[in-house]
């Protein structure tokens, strides 16, 4: 049986499905990784909530799955798009095939897809809706902006408690990666995940050190309610944004966010600490930015910048122990130079402790 990937543009893809047949088309956002392995942490990222991802790498699927790379407990994506995908695995930690991972959990794997082509359209037109789907002469309809709120669907739902040490951080959860909270128990912390619209009083009560706010998908202005509560939160305890984070960060000081064309997906991205004067290859995946010259007349400075495209890729407070990242800095997968952000985070929650002890 064919099968096909369209997109909203009107082009029209067959390829092989490498999963059981479509019972249901798989509908959603289009967007292209250009990573050469990582397939199962993008996978399970919940930032890729009901996207299509393509993967620009030829071959995918070549060291199977494994039970310790997952990012969250299950696959977020709506569909994957290869080139090739079928190749037998040999990685001695692998429990699966990419095949047999994606069909248990009804995800549809379309293989010997020209994804360069794919690719191209994505880059010219920027990310589109597209379905994955057995029928002939389906039509995709334009999106209507980002209507589902993902976050909600991706967060936690009770507080949950990781870790030892003699630092708290309280990481809200936009759909956070594992790796995050894994950088932070290494570090010696211990951690509380709390659901991503908990209120300023709760987490008061829970006595952090620090707040980490996460990544996570969709639109961050679909959040904007919860801005007054998030800017309380932040300008209160020494914060570290990442990715979602980050975005929500710049909203509530008063900046502005903007969709971007194809956004950045890859482990090859090069920022500039404008601090330090350090470059980073970078871990990225999102499809909005922080707009710049929407932060002139608020407290929020650039600190870290996309060397290709000079997008901004971080952020700090003029006053408050406030950093944040576009990228990310526990970078699984990806290059792991910007994994020093943990310490200095640390270090800073230790300087504003002391500041606090100094003039208490």
């Amino acid at each position: 049986m064919k099968n096909y990937l369209y997109l909203e543009n009107g082009s029209v893809f067959e390829g092989d499905l490498l999963t059981k047949s479509i019972k249901k088309a798989a509908i959603g956002e289009i967007v292209f990784f250009t990573g050469m392995t990582g397939y199962q942490e993008v996978l399970t990222d919940p930032s890729y909530k009901d996207q299509i991802v393509v993967f620009t790498y030829p071959l995918i699927g070549n060291y199977g799955v494994n039970e310790n790379d997952f990012e969250s407990k299950k696959p977020h994506v709506a569909g994957v798009v290869v080139y090739e995908g079928n190749m037998s695995h040999s990685h001695y930690q692998a429990k699966n095939s990419l095949g047999e991972y994606l069909d248990k959990w009804n995800i549809p794997l379309l293989s010997h897809v020209d994804t360069r082509a794919v690719v191209k359209n994505i880059r010219q037109e920027g990310s589109m809706q597209a379905v994955i789907t057995s029928e002939e002469g389906c039509t995709v309809k334009p999106s209507q902006g980002c209507l589902t709120a993902h976050v909600a669907e991706v967060s936690t739902k009770v507080i949950e408690s990781f870790g030892e040490g003699d630092k708290h951080i309280v990481l809200m959860d936009f759909g956070y990666k594992k790796s995050i909270l894994d950088s932070l128990v290494q570090q010696g912390c211990r951690v509380s995940i709390v659901p991503f619209d908990t209120g300023f009083d709760q987490i008061k009560e829970l006595q952090p050190d620090g707040i980490l706010l996460s990544n996570g998908p969709g639109d961050p202005k679909q959040l904007e309610y919860l801005l007054g509560n998030l800017k309380k939160i932040i300008s209160k305890f020494p914060t570290m944004g990442i990715c979602l984070g980050h975005q929500l960060t710049a909203l509530a000081f008063g900046g502005n966010t903007k969709k971007m064309l194809f956004g950045h997906r890859g482990a090859n991205q090069p920022v500039v600490d404008l601090k330090t004067k350090k470059v980073y290859m970078s871990s990225q995946n999102h499809s909005y930015e922080v707009d710049e010259p929407s932060l002139q007349g608020t407290s929020l400075q650039v600190r870290f910048r996309n060397v290709n495209d000079s997008t901004v890729e971080g952020l700090m407070h003029e006053d408050l122990p406030i950093f944040t990242t576009q990228y990310h800095p526990e970078a699984n997968p990806g290059p792991i130079e910007s994994s020093q952000l943990f310490n200095d985070f640390l270090q800073m929650i230790n300087d504003y402790s002391g500041r606090e002890k100094a003039y208490a």
